[in-house]
């Protein structure tokens, strides 16, 4: 399973992009703030993480209290997940799944995240491999 998250709007103070599975668009994504040289070190609220594909695992989540998709092997960050949240400040690095109605923000989270968790939980019970591409 693939899944694409093309970041297309790269404002102060946050990121928008739209995420795809498989070819087909799903939902609007919210990140933190993209800077160029944010690879040095990641800044929990302040940096999203660096362009490139990595594998999905699902993980438990203390925070959430259960399982959470997880991105693996991200460069100098570490506990990056797709999860739920509506303005950057639910974010400490994160990516946020949602609808972007508004300037800034994603709306029905929830309902986003169930879409995602569907289509992982349907490619874990395929045996499919589970990759993320951010660019």
């Amino acid at each position: 399973m693939e899944i694409i998250i093309k970041r297309i709007a790269k404002k102060a103070g946050y990121t928008i992009g739209h995420l795809s599975i498989n070819g087909r668009r799903v939902c609007d994504t919210l990140e933190p703030q993209c800077i160029k040289w944010q690879t040095e070190k990641k800044v929990a609220g302040k940096t999203a993480i660096p362009e490139g594909r990595y594998r999905v695992d699902m993980e438990y989540s203390p925070k959430f209290e259960r399982q959470m998709p997880y991105l693996l092997d991200v460069p100098n960050f570490a506990g990056i997940m797709i999860h739920q949240g509506n303005v950057p400040n639910n974010t400490q690095g994160c990516i946020l799944v949602g609808y972007n109605t508004l300037r800034g923000m994603v709306l029905r989270s929830r309902e986003a995240m169930l879409k995602i968790e569907d289509a992982i939980k349907y490619a874990r019970k395929t045996k499919q491999e589970i990759w993320c591409e951010i660019s």
